[in-house]
């Protein structure tokens, strides 16, 4: 059966994205970080993305493993390898020569810099560390495909379902970032913490559907408890911390956060429908392409004598109506196609 609820959190999740990146212009930070920077920033626009990017990340990644672990029941691993390069590896690669350039030379203009030509992962370095989880994983995968039915699920499936099997994946979760012990928690960006943290949620999002049904059942019977965990965990970090609690706070309430978010999405996002299907095959180009518009809103919208607030809802607008712009060149154009990872 097809998880319609996991289609819905990938094409939320990245339209989440969007919005967080956008948010980022309007902080006094973003400069810092590469990013078009409004001279006008929001700073209260930040709580609500500080919530925002606990999770939204890990959440990707684990969604990204329950992909391949779905993927994987229909193809031998030699399929499943060229179908991940085709999907992964080759936007990746095209991405690095040509979206991420094309958005540092907008860059560039605003800040009336020598305009240079690099090559970089940029925003793309998400898709080069999922294909490397493939590849690294891919023998165990395809051995626990072979075991399927058998008394090694039957355990998976009972340490999966209970709270205290989340509890032991949260141990992990928390024994990275302390290893790792980054000065941020959320710089996930080609950094050995975003690394390893997005390995273990690979790895663990495979295992959740790998688990079955007594994983999904003991998911929503919990999810309210989850709920009250989660949200007093923010309370706390907001009001103790001002959004920056210790690592392995930060960590747990990830996890408590991406278990709330799977159990009510299999809830009630388990709807098929034309806006689905259109928008999960959107989600792909629209992530690859989403900083070109991003930044070529904020350039057009930023010098404008407007209200900061009516800046960020157009610079919203505009980069996710030219993300589906270029997303209907894609999908009409097979060259294209097969650059950007969609299915021919």
């Amino acid at each position: 059966m097809r998880r319609y609820d996991i289609d819905w959190l990938r094409v939320i999740t990245i339209g989440l994205l969007l919005t967080y990146h956008i948010a980022i212009v309007f902080q006094p930070w973003g400069l810092m970080i590469g990013f078009i920077q409004s001279d006008e920033p929001l700073v209260d626009l930040w709580t609500p993305m500080a919530f925002l990017n606990v999770w939204r990340i890990p959440l990707l990644f684990f969604v990204s493993g329950m992909g391949v672990s779905f993927a994987i029941r229909k193809r031998n691993w030699k399929q499943l390898l060229v179908e991940r390069t085709k999907r992964i590896w080759v936007p990746f690669v095209i991405g690095i020569f040509t979206v991420v350039p094309l958005h540092m030379y907008i860059w560039e203009r605003h800040y009336d810099m020598p305009i240079n030509y690099v090559p970089h992962m940029g925003h793309l370095w998400f898709l080069g560390n999922i294909f490397s989880y493939v590849l690294i994983f891919l023998p165990l995968f395809s051995w626990l495909k072979k075991h399927e039915s058998g008394r090694l699920q039957s355990v998976i499936s009972k340490i999966t379902a209970s709270p205290f099997g989340w509890l032991l994946m949260m141990s992990l979760f928390v024994l990275e970032v302390t290893l790792a012990n980054p000065t941020v928690f959320e710089m996930y960006v080609q950094t050995w913490h975003g690394y390893f943290l997005g390995l273990l949620a690979f790895f663990f999002g495979f295992v959740f559907v790998y688990a079955g049904d007594p994983f999904l059942k003991n998911l929503l019977k919990w999810r309210l408890a989850l709920l009250v965990v989660g949200l007093g965990l923010f309370l706390w970090r907001y009001l103790e911390f001002n959004l920056k609690s210790l690592n392995y706070l930060m960590s747990i309430e990830s996890n408590v956060w991406v278990l709330t978010v799977l159990a009510f999405g299999y809830q009630y996002l388990q709807k098929p429908g034309k806006a689905l299907s259109y928008l999960s095959e959107a989600a792909y180009p629209v992530y690859i392409w989403h900083m070109v518009f991003l930044y070529l809103s904020a350039y057009l919208i930023l010098p404008l004598s407007i209200d900061s607030w009516v800046k960020f809802v157009a610079i919203n607008l505009l980069t996710f109506a030219g993300c589906f712009a270029i997303y209907e060149i894609i999908k009409r154009v097979k060259v294209l196609r097969l650059a950007f990872g969609l299915k021919v």
